[in-house]
């Protein structure tokens, strides 16, 4: 081994955006501190494996360790190779890590992030593991080095923790009560974000639409989509992920007045039965809920709204059930994100009574996905014969290669895949389609594209890739894709459902 060249790094990341952006601000601190991605199909074999954890599956500790556990017998033939783990289990479980995976050199939580190539180095040095879990946050992630996964769409937090006590959720005791980001501080980071090339940002919140709870400013967030139209060069705004409760007039007039706000919608319903969301602590109902449903799609006619639901919470009854089925049809969603509920250690839900049994949980969830997927099918299908301007993608389309075609984001945020054109189209360049044929998940574009129009992102993704040539080529391992994660996952409980 050469002991002169640079350490190498992994990043496996597990659950919600908020870790998948997290991960992004750890990759930038490991660069910072001089390490390099490790190449393709590394699969471990990097110095340091940073592990960026997920809690709110029943299995989750299971995984962790599982995946500890195989790293084990490498890291004993590897010398100075170490191992980190983060995030919300990390948050959850602290000292039990180390005594149940001995081999593992840093602990992390979800406070201190900011900490970890010190960690490592006092590991390193001490030769012993190192556990330090904050209390509360040290310093907002966003001040924080980046390594984005992106050149032409970034993530923007803009607040962490949650200030809601909903029974099925863990996050708001792992990522603490809500604190808010200076709106001049996220403004600026657009701004240099699109000084960048980014043309399309998501602002990103555990509860994102709560956002001015902390700063004293109840109309805070719609003021902020606001002041994002106003930034030259800026083309998309998205926000991920709303809360009923907090879903004001406000907001609404605000994206349907602010040009590059996008016509999507990700609200989370999670149930349709009063009695349910009643137990869930929900703050709605569910005539509350499709009433916000019907105001947006008056104000914004071709908005795509998306939702989370959760089958089989304990004491769901049949006719629970059956609401839920009912509010689905009303709200007629573009996708539903469904996931058979799952015990989340450490909240109030998981000692219930009267939990579901598995196999009731599991027919309720297929007729749930059968209806949605119907559903979805049918809202695709009002989309032939549109003309579309659609933001190409960065590996969205499996097929694309076998198909002879590309991939794209709807403004909708549909995704669509077209016909590839004679003249050279790079991710984040915009390409204008006619819609072709729909089906439940996707859209087609079979057609000649009637334009391509080269963008700075377009140029971003160029530069960055010729750079990034120059160097090893890495993977950050069980990173989502920019944008709504792929409809209906056949796995339970995938994302943290905390919405």
């Amino acid at each position: 081994m050469d002991v002169h060249a640079p350490k190498s790094y992994e990043i496996r990341t597990y659950g919600c955006q908020m870790n998948v952006h997290d991960s992004e601000r750890l990759a930038g601190l490991l660069e910072e501190a001089g390490y390099v991605r490790a190449p393709d199909g590394s699969d471990g074999d990097a110095d340091v494996v940073v592990f960026n954890t997920c809690a709110v599956r029943e299995n989750a500790d299971n995984r962790l360790y599982g995946n500890l556990g195989r790293l084990a017998p490498r890291k004993a033939t590897r010398p100075g190779m170490q191992i980190a783990v983060g995030g919300c289990l990390a948050q959850k479980d602290r000292d039990t890590i180390v005594k149940k995976a001995p081999w593992v050199d840093v602990v992390f939580g979800t406070h201190n992030i900011g900490k970890l190539p010190v960690l490592l180095e006092r590991a390193r040095v001490q030769e012993e593991a190192q556990v330090e879990i904050a209390e509360s946050l040290e310093a907002f992630p966003s001040t924080l080095p980046t390594r984005r996964e992106s050149a032409y769409a970034a993530w923007v937090s803009i607040s962490v923790g949650c200030n809601n006590t909903c029974t099925f959720c863990i996050v708001p005791a792992l990522r603490g009560k809500e604190k808010d980001r200076r709106p001049g501080d996220i403004l600026a980071e657009v701004e240099a974000l699109v000084a960048e090339g980014v043309s399309e940002i998501t602002l990103l919140g555990q509860n994102v639409n709560a956002y001015g709870s902390d700063i004293g400013d109840r109309e805070a967030f719609s003021k902020l989509l606001r002041a994002c139209g106003s930034i030259e060069g800026l083309e998309r705004v998205r926000f991920t992920s709303p809360h009923p409760r907090d879903f004001t007039d406000d907001v609404i007039a605000a994206m349907a007045e602010t040009p590059n706000v996008m016509p999507q919608l990700h609200m989370p319903m999670q149930s349709g039965s009063d009695t349910v969301l009643k137990a869930m602590r929900r703050s709605y109902r569910q005539e509350r809920y499709l009433g916000i449903i019907e105001k947006v799609r008056a104000a914004i006619p071709h908005a795509a709204i998306t939702t989370d639901i959760i089958v089989g919470f304990p004491g769901e009854t049949e006719e629970d059930f059956e609401q839920t089925l009912h509010a689905v049809r009303e709200a007629r969603f573009a996708q539903a994100f469904t996931f058979q509920y799952s015990k989340r250690p450490g909240t109030p839900a998981a000692t219930m009574d009267d939990q579901i049994p598995k196999e009731v949980v599991q027919a309720r969830y297929e007729r749930l996905v059968a209806l949605q997927e119907e559903i979805s099918w049918e809202e695709n299908k009002k989309q032939v014969g549109r003309t579309l301007e659609l933001m190409v993608a960065e590996g969205e389309g499996r097929k694309d290669g076998a198909t002879h075609r590309l991939s794209g984001r709807a403004p909708d945020n549909r995704l669509v895949h077209f016909t590839k054109p004679e003249q050279e189209v790079r991710p984040g360049d915009v390409v204008t389609v006619e819609v072709t044929y729909a089906a439940p998940h996707h859209l087609l574009a079979e057609g000649p594209v009637l334009a391509v129009r080269r963008t700075r992102a377009g140029d971003a993704w160029e530069k960055r890739n010729a750079t990034e040539a120059a160097k090893p080529a890495g993977v950050m391992l069980g990173l989502p894709k920019i944008g709504v994660p792929a409809p209906l996952p056949v796995a339970a409980g995938s994302g943290c459902g905390c919405d």
